[in-house]
This record gives C-alpha cells, structure tokens and sequence, in this order.
C-alpha cells in the first residue's frame, strides 16, 4: 500500500487505499476477493451489512453495494433473506481450498466406524451437564475467572480426591492432584520432568500406543518395549527408570496385570528409584463382578496416577488428571504452569458438579450396562458366524481384540476387505514397538459407533470377517 493509505481493519482487516475516490470500488472487490481466496474468510462467513463497511471505511454506501454485488455474480458472496451476506462455498472457492489436515474427517468418511479409543459421544449426559453449568455460573465465585493454581479448582481437586478413592482405591489427596489437558498433555509433562531429572530410557508396553512413545521421544527420551503376555508385562524386561503402564485393561490386547506382576512391578520401581506412570484410562468400565482398583494403592509413592473424561464424558473436554507422589507435586505443577498456566476453569467446576452431585456416578454405569451389551453381541456375534476369530481379553473397556491362527488370513487382507465395506478398523500391527513379524489382530472399538449405527457396523463387521475367512 502506498505511503499516506489508510489502512482500516473493520472486522474484515481490509487494506484498501482510500486517498481517491475513483476506484474504490474495485479495490475493496480485490481486497475481499484475496481473503477469500487465501483461505481467510471462510465459506459461511457473515460479512458486516453494506451500511456499517461504508460508515466505516468513510465511503458511499453505494461503493460498498457495487463490490458486493460484484462478487456475488463472480459466486464469492451469496445472500439469503433474514441471515445477510455470506462467504459462498462456490466451485471457484472450493478449488483453492487446502484439504483436510491429518485426521480431519476421520469419522465422516467412513459409513462404519469401529475405530478404537473412542466413546460413544452421543450419550453424552447433556441434560445433566446443562444443569451442573447453571449451577456452576449461578454460584461461581468471580476469583475463579481469573489466572488461577496450575494444579486446577479445588473444587474439581476435592471432588476428585473422594471420586478416585472410592471408585478406584487410589491414594488421592487435593493437594497432589493436578489437572490437565487430556493424558497426552498429562503423559508430555512427566516426561518433561523426567528428561530434567536425568532419566533416559523409559519402559512402555509392547504393543501400546504409538503416540505416547511419540510423546516421549519428542521430550528427549528413549522408549524401551517391554513384551506383553496374557498376565500383562513381564517385569523381568523392565529397564531404565520409569515405565508407562496399563495395568487394568491393557491397551491394545485387553488383559489385566495379575497381582504377582503388580507386586514385581512395584518391587522394580524400588529397586531402581523408579516412577511408574499409570494409565488409567478405562478403568471405570470393567463388566465382571471382580473389579481390579487401581495399582497406585500399592505404592502411593512410587505411582503417577492418571485418568482422564475423554472415555467417560467425551475427549472433547480435553480434561485430564494426575495423582502424584508428594516429591513430584512441585516439579509437575512447575511444568503445567510453563505448559499453560492452567486448565479452564468453568469445565473443572461443571466436572466437579457433576461428581458432587452424583451425576457422573450415574452416568458411568449408564455408560457400564451399554457398553457391556455391546461387548457381549460382539462376542456372540463372532462365536456365531465367524467361529475362527475370537475374542481376547478381559471383559472391560471401549475394545476388544480379535485375534485368529497365523495361517488365516492376513491382517493387512482384513484391512483392505473393510475399506471396501467402507468400515474402519485398526490392525494390531500399528502398535507393536519392535520390529515384526507379529501374531495379526483386530483392535475392535465398540464404543465408538453412535446408539443407531453399532448395529449395522457389527454386521459389516462380520461380512467382512466372514469373506477373508471363506477365501
């Protein structure tokens, strides 16, 4: 823009010179036209009405009219009665869109989804959530908007301190529990500190899943594969000086740690001044009468608990928590502070509403009796028509895994029949840590598929599993 231009940013951010009056027209046609096309107005866009672009730009209204109609007829603008002018999604603009980033639409493009690590998001507890926020904005204290402890709400930490200790048998106190965003942020903090503190080489399960040991090598650590039997981990493999583990419903095969290799897991811990890092993360949903607690409750001490509301609620309120022995309280509040600051204040608040109220507890074994049927039609429903592809695992969390003999089919053969099904699945072979081969494998999310369509994705399912077994 030439020297003495004015540079107005409206709400639009135009830069258009405004010293002439011929030519102004044009220049604001250019000036909307480029943001179109850049991608910074997007398609659905409200533009202001053609009286406040003029009032503010200084210029005839009849200006701003003649650039708006313009590029309505280029089909860059469209107008309906009642909701003003838009940007249009017209041939022209959809062309120099960029596509969808990496997952984007993820969940649309498939017409069946059994994706694991996903719950089914539309049991959502809204009616219960929309009336913990009334309670929440009616009550909340103003103190509370503002920059506040890193570890979180004392009223979320409270609630949370009590939640755990009954529901989980874990040693929580307020004082030791640290909010976050999801365990990804939960998982990135520990091992910030642990790469401060010197340690090197980290114990992870094999197979587990693959962004966590991302998450790890990114903080300048070494993720160290532990093999995974039908009793969990072997201890015995364990190396360096903490271990990420998930001992209740192991992720992906689905057994849980017997209690002789829980005891060997925290003897190992003791023995080498380690920290054992808990995922938690399913752990509410176990269907069978003997419910495992937490292995935190074995050493207090020596466990970094973590849970998290993105397989209870929904992964979308990005909520997360830490229990940490007392020497780790400051070193993980000193790094969630760095990171963020801290988590959003109104959504702990809701969440602790809803655990003070019991809503939560409601709907944990709402979410408990519905996931559990489904688990037991999967199972019935291989035993049935796919006799060759059994179910593994304990009876608990959002997924199961299937496994057949090696001289069925291959799993990667299993993958491309579902694409052509239109079905979304996860072989087990993305999640092995060590070089192959491997036994194949569905990871098999049951969870995932909204209340209407489990049914039909469980019928894909089986078609598919029926023909690569046929063949």
């Amino acid at each position: 823009m030439s020297a003495g231009a004015r540079t107005h940013p409206l709400d639009l951010h135009l830069d258009v010179d405004l010293r002439y009056r011929r030519g102004r027209s044009d220049q604001l046609v250019a000036a909307l036209r480029r943001a179109i096309e850049t991608g910074r107005l997007l398609p659905g866009t409200r533009l202001p009405s053609t009286r406040a672009v003029a009032s503010d730009l200084g210029v005839a209204r009849g200006t701003v009219v003649s650039a708006y109609h313009h590029l309505i007829a280029e089909g860059y603008l469209e107008t309906a009665r009642g909701s003003g002018t838009r940007v249009a999604r017209s041939p022209n603009v959809a062309a120099r869109e960029p596509g969808p980033g990496p997952g984007a639409g993820a969940r649309s493009q498939w017409q069946y989804n059994l994706r694991p690590g996903m719950p089914d998001v539309t049991l959502f507890p809204r009616a219960a959530w929309v009336k913990s926020t009334r309670q929440v904005l009616n009550t909340v204290p103003a103190e509370a908007l503002d920059y506040g402890d890193p570890r979180g709400r004392p009223e979320l930490r409270w609630a949370l301190a009590d939640y755990l200790g009954r529901s989980r048998g874990v040693v929580a106190h307020p004082d030791r529990i640290v909010i976050c965003h999801g365990f990804t942020q939960a998982l990135g903090l520990i091992a910030t500190v642990l790469a401060e503190q010197g340690v090197g080489t980290v114990s992870v399960e094999d197979p587990s899943y693959p962004h966590f040991r991302e998450i790890l090598r990114l903080a300048g650590l070494t993720p160290h594969a532990v093999p995974v039997d039908d009793e969990g981990l072997l201890p015995a493999d364990l190396r360096g000086r903490a271990a990420v583990v998930t001992p209740i419903h192991q992720y992906p095969l689905g057994v849980t740690l017997t209690a002789q290799r829980r005891r060997a897991l925290v003897s190992w811990a003791e023995t080498a001044d380690a920290v054992i890092v808990e995922d938690d993360y399913d752990g509410e949903f176990q269907y069978g009468r003997n419910r495992v607690g937490a292995l935190q409750a074995l050493a207090p001490h020596r466990v970094i608990y973590a849970g998290t509301t993105s397989k209870t609620l929904a992964p979308g309120l990005r909520l997360a928590w830490l229990v940490v022995p007392p020497d780790w309280v400051e070193r993980i509040t000193n790094a969630k502070r760095i990171a963020d600051q801290h988590s959003a204040a109104l959504t702990q608040m809701i969440v602790a509403d809803l655990l003070a109220t019991g809503a939560y507890d409601r709907h944990i074994r709402q979410c408990r009796d519905h996931y559990r049927m489904r688990r037991d039609e999967l199972s019935g429903a291989l035993a049935a028509h796919v006799p060759a592809a059994r179910l593994v695992g304990e009876s608990a969390g959002l997924h199961a895994l299937i496994r057949w003999s090696p001289d069925g089919p291959e799993e990667r053969e299993v993958l491309r029949a579902a694409r052509s099904q239109s079905l979304a699945l996860a072989g087990l072979g993305g999640y092995w840590g060590t070089p192959g081969p491997h036994p194949p494998g569905l990871v098999v999310g049951y969870a995932t598929p909204p209340r209407h369509a489990y049914a039909g994705a469980l019928d894909a399912l089986i078609r598919v599993l029926g023909r690569c077994f046929a063949g």
